[in-house]
């Protein structure tokens, strides 16, 4: 059973929280973007669009297996009910606390930015994320805890052969294809508030968990294994870039999501599994970060777009401003004040950073 620190996971999940705050600006600078709710530059840049149908494919599933991985962490510690407890702490608390608090800044920004009367319908916003995963830990949290505490042997052994061989972690995408078949989504990477979302997500979530749980020959197979995953994802990135402007069909986005995914992994084994202390530092940020990027993004946009500046340089200021903001907030708010931050999925007590490699360094098993 695998007991390390893996240092690699959290890495992963703080660069691919990065990526999505940019890919979220990216969407302003499309013009579309006012139709699924964005500030909408009046000067689009639609060839960021490419590169980020790039990431498209894959950004949400890797934090649902990054976040299935993450409870198989969290039950070597606790039993049932503390995971329940701590994991209602870490995401129903931040969930409910952002229906009321947080959605409906950007909502009011939106508004106010096109003379729109103020008004704000319950919504999640992009906290959807949140409310998934903690409906995936109820129904799948039995089960997580009859592999871990009465274990298959069988099951074992055969998951193991499975992962030994580089067929196999891909294999999985079986499920995911039989997925986008069922359900035939209109848009493969519309996840959010989608049946198609919710079951991605859920495949994702539990099949994160049993590539942890198989023990190292999973992270064997992908670092041996890496350039191939990565290969065929480029690959397919690149035809459907090429001759289908950057369209495929679902079960082809399918795939390639998950040849993404296993080469990111393999990377990630090799050259992030170190301890560091703006690793400590960064995987505490990236929850609260996560959670108020979009209001401080669309305060960003309605402030930068009507600049007369190149929109390269819009970007690039939206950006910055996106960053900032949300580390100031952090810094200076959200992990300072003790009732903030339970608010935000913070324990309540601030407590003097670790040095690396010691105490909750390992985020991936607090995080969602």
């Amino acid at each position: 059973m695998l007991t390390e620190r893996r240092y690699d996971i959290d890495w992963l999940r703080v660069i691919a929280i990065g990526l999505l705050l940019i890919y979220h600006i990216a969407i302003v600078f499309q013009p579309w973007a006012s139709f699924i709710g964005f500030i909408r530059s009046e000067e689009p840049m639609e060839g960021l669009w490419k590169l980020m149908s790039l990431l498209n494919v894959w950004r949400i599933p890797f934090l649902f297996y990054v976040s299935g991985m993450g409870v198989y962490f969290a039950i070597r510690k606790r039993n049932c009910w503390q995971l329940m407890k701590e994991r209602s702490k870490r995401i129903l608390i931040p969930f409910v606390f952002g229906l009321f608090a947080i959605a409906p800044l950007h909502v009011f920004v939106f508004q106010q930015f096109y003379g729109m009367p103020l008004q704000y319908f319950l919504h999640p916003g992009h906290l959807w994320f949140l409310g998934n995963i903690f409906i995936y830990v109820l129904v799948l949290t039995p089960l997580f805890f009859l592999l871990m505490r009465r274990p298959l042997p069988g099951f074992r052994r055969g998951l193991t052969a499975i992962m030994g061989n580089p067929v196999g972690p891909l294999s999985l995408s079986v499920f995911f294809v039989a997925e986008v078949l069922i359900l035939q989504p209109a848009v493969f990477e519309m996840y959010a508030l989608t049946w198609h979302g919710f079951f991605l997500g859920l495949l994702a979530f539990f099949f994160g968990f049993l590539f942890v749980y198989s023990g190292k020959v999973f992270w064997k197979t992908v670092l041996r294994w890496k350039w191939l995953y990565l290969g065929l994802a480029l690959a397919s990135y690149l035809v459907r870039l090429v001759f289908f402007e950057t369209k495929l069909p679902g079960y082809g986005l399918a795939i390639e999501s998950n040849c993404w995914i296993l080469g990111i992994f393999g990377f990630g084994y090799q050259y992030l599994n170190k301890p560091s202390r703006m690793l400590t530092y960064l995987s505490r940020a990236a929850y609260p970060v996560y959670i108020v990027h979009m209001a401080v993004l669309y305060m960003g946009a309605a402030l930068i777009l009507p600049l007369a500046i190149p929109a390269l340089l819009k970007f690039i200021a939206v950006i910055a401003f996106t960053l900032a903001g949300c580390f100031l907030l952090y810094e200076g708010l959200i992990r300072r004040v003790g009732f903030l931050r339970p608010l935000f999925g913070m324990k309540k007590e601030s407590r003097p950073m670790e040095a690396p490699g010691k105490g909750s360094a390992n985020a991936v098993a607090a995080f969602p």
